[in-house]
């Protein structure tokens, strides 16, 4: 019996359809690929300790005792900020990458911030203009080592004075206090350093902040600088970042879908880096810290850059061993 030509149609039509209900393999829309995490990001699952084993326990904070600071362009023959003078510039190790303490703006292409107006008073004492100043960028990871090469004067960069630290570079008297404390995305249920058990949290490399929480949490992720963990809490590669509250407070400032929470959980005394040995440069540098104490320089640069964690409290009192 012949088909009509309506059946014949008809066929055709469902043989066409059944040979085009899914796309051929070529045409699979693959799932988006993941986030690709930072450059050098690593998991670390212990504190790093130094090569030399433990420092011995010390006096951290007690710094040399300045005499009176020569005036400006008349250094003492043959002191290292007479050296400085006679380069024409001091230079500084600085961050670029940590909002309100040292950042580069975007629309000057200068770097400024808290951490940089105190290396730019340091250069003023010296010369009695603080643009003589020449900015090296150095990640946490790098402030010692570029002490200690001589490749920098001094490092002004969030840096905790510690025992361990003081066996390889000096400091001066303590110029800020910060304390660690935790940033999260908003509504995360997270409130403290307490909540980070299970979660997965991200440092700095070469940061105090590591070896303070790389035992209490599930997951420490190491990276060269803040604005690396912000990247990847944002792309929920991380629970948390964990630092002082005074880098937090500038991560929270670029991201208002965030949050510093819970209570400082440690003390970080921030002071100026100086190579081993040079003692005038640090009694020196701690002239100029009491300079700034003493006639509101030091108030004046915390409220332009830090109100947002408050009113500007009394400078830290300088302590010093002679």
């Amino acid at each position: 019996m012949r088909r009509s030509r309506t059946s014949l149609t008809l066929a055709a039509v469902l043989l066409l359809g059944a040979c085009t209900a899914g796309p051929a393999p070529s045409e699979i829309v693959p799932r988006e690929a993941p986030a690709p995490q930072p450059a050098d990001a690593s998991t670390v699952t212990a504190a790093p300790s130094s090569s030399a084993g433990p420092a011995p326990s010390c006096d951290a904070t007690a710094s040399l005792r300045p005499g009176p600071l020569p005036p400006a362009g008349q250094m003492p023959a043959g002191s290292n900020m007479d050296r400085i003078l006679k380069r024409g510039r001091l230079i500084a190790g600085v961050d670029q990458n940590s909002y309100l303490m040292g950042f580069r703006n975007s629309f000057t292409g200068e770097i400024e911030g808290f951490d940089v107006d105190v290396a730019r008073q340091v250069a003023k004492a010296i010369f009695g203009d603080e643009k003589k100043v020449q900015f090296k960028v150095v990640t946490s990871a790098e402030r010692i080592p570029m002490l200690q090469r001589g490749e920098v004067d001094l490092v002004v960069r969030t840096m905790t004075i510690t025992c361990d630290r003081l066996e390889r570079v000096d400091f001066s008297s303590v110029y800020y206090q910060a304390g660690q404390r935790v940033l999260v995305r908003r509504n995360s249920g997270i409130t403290g350093v307490d909540s980070l058990g299970d979660k997965r949290v991200c440092v700095a490399s070469g940061s105090t902040s590591l070896g303070n929480v790389v035992n209490r949490v599930k997951t420490t992720v190491s990276v060269p600088n803040w604005t690396d963990c912000l990247v990847m809490l944002q792309q929920g590669q991380t629970d948390a970042i964990s630092t002082d509250d005074t880098i937090l407070a500038g991560l929270a400032a670029q991201d208002p879908y965030t949050e510093v929470v819970g209570a400082r959980f440690t003390e970080e005394p921030y002071g100026v880096g100086i190579p081993k040995g040079q003692e005038d440069l640090v009694r020196f540098v701690n002239g100029v810290l009491e300079r700034m104490r003493a006639d509101g320089t030091w108030s004046g640069i915390y409220r332009r850059w830090l109100n947002t964690l408050g009113p500007a409290p009394v400078p830290p009192v300088a302590r010093y061993r002679d």
